[in-house]
């Protein structure tokens, strides 16, 4: 999978994720360290990755509006070490592979995933 990690997540998330074949970049390794939400959804489309996410800012459409979009990953962990990120994203990336992530905000969390069509909430 192609991602783009936003600006919370260390090199450890990163290198991690490479190391299961997962094409990693991270928002402050491109000069996007202090970046707005919008120019780093923006990067994603740009850059045709899936955004993974802590911000609960990519589930609010009156806030950032994720209308087309190559698909974005919000994890809820807590605490938000690297070790329970990838806990909770490593099996997910693995159960999900082959999903449709385009248009979708994907909110994974230790008690489930669900899934929402951003595209249609767009249009309502």
């Amino acid at each position: 999978m192609h991602l783009l990690l936003d600006q919370m997540f260390d090199e450890d998330v990163a290198r991690a994720l490479r190391g299961f074949s997962h094409d990693v970049v991270r928002v402050c390794d491109v000069g996007m360290a202090s970046a707005t939400d919008d120019a780093i959804l923006d990067q994603a489309i740009h850059q045709d990755r899936i955004l993974v996410t802590l911000d609960e800012h990519f589930g609010d459409w009156s806030i950032l509006p994720l209308s087309t979009q190559p698909g974005v990953i919000r994890l809820k962990v807590n605490p938000t070490t690297s070790k329970n990120i990838l806990d909770l994203l490593l099996p997910f990336l693995n159960k999900a592979a082959g999903r449709v992530f385009r248009d979708r905000l994907v909110i994974v969390r230790s008690t489930g995933v669900r899934w929402i069509r951003t595209e249609s909430r767009q249009k309502s």
